[in-house]
């Protein structure tokens, strides 16, 4: 397609944030919602935009996630929002094994002011900030570092963690696709994580809402392996369904 000069401005807008809200765009294009859902339809189809609940983002990739430092912007209230509803239900007194995100730092921030816990993890970003916590332990698993977002991978890494027995793993994920799948791009990533459920009583997941129908290339889980999940936005069709049939505990966080 040839985009009019509207359709130009949404994308530039979008393509300089990674995301954007349906609302976000129509106050800044000055349109009604309905003119930008029309346009955000036409450049998905065209394959220049991905759609999401309530927003749009640029296209997906099954191989490459979006950069890390895009990530850190992105849907920041609501990954605040997950953050502080996790921090409530997790307990002070605790084992906790983190992998890795910008979900699960916002987390590890959330913690902040909890008490004897022990955490484990394979993010060095999740490490540096509990380490400010003097209440707490933080045990930084050993492997290759991957420099564009200080997670650490491999076998040494899975090898580490199977020395644990946790009370509760917190990960974050890449997509959650329409068959119930948990998906990551890189298997060396995933692998960490499927040791990390493995060894966890409960496997707790926090996913802001636009990585409901995300698409990436490797299986970490399905959604039957997860206990609770945390999330920002009342998950869309099939979703809702799929939690109650795989007996997934949901909390929606409320506005801030």
């Amino acid at each position: 397609m040839n985009p009019n000069p509207r359709q130009i401005r949404l994308l530039q807008h979008v393509h300089a944030r990674g995301t954007s809200s349906l609302e976000d765009l129509a106050q800044y294009l000055e349109v009604t919602v309905q003119t930008v859902r029309r346009d955000v339809r036409r450049l998905s189809e065209a394959g220049l935009l991905a759609r999401f609940h309530g927003g749009t983002s640029l296209p997906n990739s099954t191989i490459e996630n979006i950069a890390y430092h895009q990530r850190e912007n992105l849907h920041a209230e609501g990954k605040t929002r997950i953050a502080q509803a996790v921090a409530r239900a997790v307990p002070n007194d605790c084992s906790l094994l983190i992998n890795i995100g910008t979900t699960t730092e916002a987390i590890a921030k959330a913690l902040m002011n909890h008490s004897g816990l022990r955490v484990i993890t394979n993010n060095i970003n999740v490490a540096a900030i509990l380490s400010r916590n003097d209440r707490c332990e933080v045990i930084v698993a050993g492997g290759v570092v991957r420099p564009r977002d200080n997670g650490i991978i491999g076998e040494a890494t899975v090898d580490f963690i199977r020395q644990f027995k946790v009370d509760i793993a917190l990960i974050g994920i890449s997509g959650i696709e329409e068959d119930g799948s948990l998906r990551d791009y890189d298997y060396r990533e995933v692998k960490v994580t499927q040791a990390i459920m493995a060894h966890a009583r409960e496997v707790w997941l926090a996913t802001d809402a636009s990585k409901f129908n995300r698409q990436a290339m490797v299986q970490v889980a399905s959604l039957s392996q997860i206990d609770r999940l945390f999330t920002d936005e009342k998950p869309p069709t099939p979703f809702t369904d799929l939690l109650a049939q795989a007996q997934v505990s949901l909390e929606i966080a409320g506005r801030l």
